[in-house]
């Protein structure tokens, strides 16, 4: 089974498939580096080459690093695609300067001259001035030290903005799910569809909650095992509680089972076949899924899917706002569990 690729910007061609660096950041559990390395040799050799990954993801990027001297002819075929995401503490006062000198850090982790992909986010747009981080970062890239720029967790109206600035955004991260449909009903998806700006998206699995494993179980509740699964049963209860989850849980059986596919692979094509989406991140600890992961590619919906998914996706409730609106409140459910000030190492 080949790994379906696309093209989300010229000369650059990534697989459909991302491997999440998140989940080795720690919060989910020990991670042998080591091992972690041998897993990165496995996803390549399997075809999904396009890694994803970021300054506040503590040591990923030397494991990538580590993984492309070990492996120099798999790490030719890598896309590594990067973010930087200033602590939210420094957002006030952070210079173009500072801003550069992460990238630079970065890019001597991964051991690399330039990224594929210089991906940034903005904690906070009403703290500081993003379109001129934008336009510093958009710097950053016309002096070679990324081939692309992409944005992550922007409103609508902050992608509208930069680019009203021109700020040549080829690619959005952005979460994005059966449960979570925020980018359609915030015009967020006509937006980039406007103006050619693919959609890579996040938290597809909802942290593994949309799987086989969560199907007919009781609510789970704290302390949950790690913070992706902390981070979804919110949006989980958001779209619906428990009860609205497991019948949509039956139905991407019922679909998963006519076509021979796991649950996850059913929610992953169903967003792969969304407009603008170009790929799906998945955040891999290990290669224990990898092969359920590369049978993705032979996965196909019909309208009667679609139809019998939509049946059960009318009834939510939630989540409600634009993309990324609810975690953008930290005194909210959302907001209240994320830790801001990652390259620091504060809260």
């Amino acid at each position: 089974m080949t790994v379906e690729r696309i093209d989300v910007a010229p000369g650059l061609n990534v697989s459909r498939i991302w491997k999440g660096g998140w989940h080795l950041s720690g919060g989910h559990g020990d991670i042998d580096p080591a091992a972690a390395v041998e897993d990165m040799r496995a996803f390549a050799e399997a075809g999904i080459t396009t890694f994803d990954v970021g300054d506040i993801y503590t040591g990923v990027e030397a494991m990538i690093g580590e993984f492309r001297k070990k492996y120099p002819a798999l790490a030719k075929r890598l896309e590594i695609n990067d973010k930087a995401v200033p602590d939210y503490d420094s957002l006030t006062a952070v210079t173009a300067r500072q801003l550069e000198e992460t990238v630079d850090r970065s890019l001597a982790r991964l051991g690399v001259d330039r990224v594929d992909m210089l991906q940034f986010a903005w904690w906070d747009t009403k703290r500081g001035d993003y379109v001129a981080a934008a336009k510093a970062y958009a710097d950053i890239v016309k002096r070679g030290k990324a081939r692309y720029l992409g944005g992550i967790n922007f409103l609508t109206t902050e992608i509208k903005a930069m680019l009203d600035a021109g700020i040549p955004l080829v690619s959005h991260q952005i979460q994005y799910s059966i449960v979570d449909d925020r980018p359609e009903r915030s015009g967020h998806i006509d937006l980039c569809l406007r103006h050619g700006i693919k959609l890579t998206c996040y938290g597809v699995v909802a942290g593994g909650f949309i799987s086989e494993r969560y199907l007919g179980v009781p609510e789970p509740g704290e302390p949950f095992a790690n913070r992706s699964l902390r981070k979804y049963k919110l949006i989980i209860d958001d779209f619906g509680g428990w009860d609205l989850f497991q019948e949509l849980l039956r139905t991407l059986k019922r679909v998963g089972d006519r076509h021979r596919a796991s649950i996850a692979n059913v929610a992953m094509r169903y967003i792969l076949d969304k407009p603008a989406v170009a790929s799906v991140i998945i955040g891999a600890v290990n290669r224990s899924h990898l092969a359920d992961h590369v049978e993705l590619a032979r996965v196909r919906l019909d309208d009667g899917d679609r139809a019998a998914i939509a049946a059960v996706t009318a009834k939510r409730r939630g989540p409600d706002g634009d993309t990324y609106e609810l975690e953008r409140d930290k005194t909210g459910r959302h907001g209240r569990i994320m830790k801001y000030n990652l390259n620091t190492g504060r809260s």
